[in-house]
């Protein structure tokens, strides 16, 4: 079974954006990665969609949700600085194929966890629209190989 975890779309810079970060949204650009990965992940057979609750991470997997015909959960433990044990324990108990979209500060910790574990990567990197697909077996990660940014 693989879990999916998605690093945001491209957002409007942090510099320029006045209003509460957590409101801060994709760029046109960043729009067009959220419908692309839908190209990348809609023949999948993922059962739930988990995400920060940031803007530019809900507006990343709405369009997957809506082709998949799933719900968008709001999860506070995926936000920004939240840390990588709550994605971790969502990676390992999925039971299921899942995605879970968060921020390159907790995927970058937990990929940097899985690692130091001895669970093989085929890549380091975490850009914006990246998708780490996991594989789990038995509620144990055995390996994790890098899907690039589409488009």
């Amino acid at each position: 079974m693989e879990v999916f975890v998605v690093r945001h779309a491209k957002a409007e810079s942090r510099s320029r954006w006045d209003g509460d970060d957590r409101d801060r949204p994709l760029t046109a650009n960043g729009r067009a990665q959220a419908k692309a990965i839908v190209a990348l992940l809609e023949h999948q057979p993922i059962e739930r969609i988990a995400t920060s609750p940031y803007v530019r991470c809900i507006q990343t997997v709405k369009p997957l949700a809506k082709g998949l015909g799933l719900a968008v959960e709001e999860d506070e433990r995926l936000a920004e600085g939240a840390g990588w044990a709550h994605a971790l324990a969502c990676v390992e108990h999925a039971g299921a194929p899942i995605v879970l979209c968060s921020h390159g500060d907790v995927i970058g910790d937990l990929m940097w966890t899985l690692e130091r574990r001895g669970v093989p990567l085929d890549d380091d990197r975490i850009e914006k629209a990246s998708t780490w697909a996991i594989c789990v077996e038995d509620g144990k990660v055995t390996k994790a190989r890098y899907l690039e940014p589409p488009g």
